[in-house]
């Protein structure tokens, strides 16, 4: 999306709207969530399920297995076992 600046007023409670050509330019629809950054003096607005998907995009692309929520929960299982001093043999079972 090229560069735009768009004058808004921001009320004396802060309370500002965003511009219908800025919400469909976001991809935003009726209420929803966003991200705010301040950098300096400048913020920055972005949709909560953009950030989702560029962190989604930077684990495949760095993933070096393929592995699923359960596999991890269960080497997390796994491993405070051993801390423990708990039988870890069903864990070893599976990875075999």
């Amino acid at each position: 999306m090229a560069s735009q600046s768009i004058d808004i007023s921001v009320a004396g409670n802060g309370r500002m709207v965003l511009p219908a050509s800025v919400r469909k330019a976001m991809g935003l629809h009726g209420a929803t969530k966003i991200i705010l950054t301040l950098e300096d003096d400048q913020v920055r607005l972005s949709p909560i399920g953009h950030g989702v998907s560029r962190a989604q995009a930077l684990y495949r692309a760095h993933a070096k297995h393929a592995r699923t929520t359960d596999d991890f929960l269960e080497d997390r299982k796994a491993e405070a076992a051993a801390d423990h001093g708990e039988d870890t043999s069903a864990a070893s079972d599976r990875d075999a």
